[in-house]
């Protein structure tokens, strides 16, 4: 099995292509395949020590999920079924995708609430990225003026997200053991 788990829920496309880039960058049996995560049950995620999670944010700053036409379902489903998994030892990752110009207010929340949820239970998140060169107002992924994983605005920065992906795959790769 491999040891790094990878696993995303997306409404758009978006967050699964950013999901499979990563899985292209480091195609080799240290990572699993990327998984949507409502193809997922908790014991596989469990299963793993290292994981990256990526998300994005819909509508009002909420998880994607059946209310909020994420085909299959999404985080807002899968978070529930995960109370009772110990994070405990568990290094993860996160990245999440927003639009700053459109959803200034909640800007990226669908990240930090999955931060706040593993956190609570015990993970080791690594990955923060720096919150300079976005425009919004407020952000639940937030910590220490920090986004508390990667940010990637598909909709007004897509020219930056090949440079950013690269940059904070780099960033974790030593607390993945993934070579860079």
């Amino acid at each position: 099995m491999s040891r790094i788990g990878l696993f995303f829920a997306s409404s758009t496309g978006n967050t699964r292509r950013i999901a499979k880039a990563i899985k292209k960058r480091f195609d080799d049996d240290t990572m699993a395949d990327a998984l949507n995560v409502n193809k997922a049950s908790p014991e596989l995620l469990a299963g793993y020590s290292h994981l990256i999670l990526g998300t994005s944010t819909l509508g009002g700053g909420q998880l994607p999920g059946l209310s909020t036409d994420c085909m299959g379902g999404g985080w807002e489903e899968f978070l529930p079924q995960l109370k009772d998994v110990d994070f405990t030892g568990k290094t993860v990752a996160l990245f999440g995708l927003g639009d700053q110009a459109k959803y200034p207010d909640e800007f990226v929340d669908a990240m930090g609430i999955i931060y706040a949820y593993v956190v609570a239970r015990g993970a080791k998140v690594v990955g923060t990225w720096p919150a300079d060169d976005y425009d919004f107002i407020s952000s639940k992924a937030l910590a220490d003026d920090e986004f508390v994983g990667l940010v990637l605005d598909q909709e007004n920065q897509k020219a930056l997200t090949d440079a950013r992906l690269e940059a904070w795959l780099k960033l974790i790769a030593p607390e993945f053991g993934l070579m860079v």
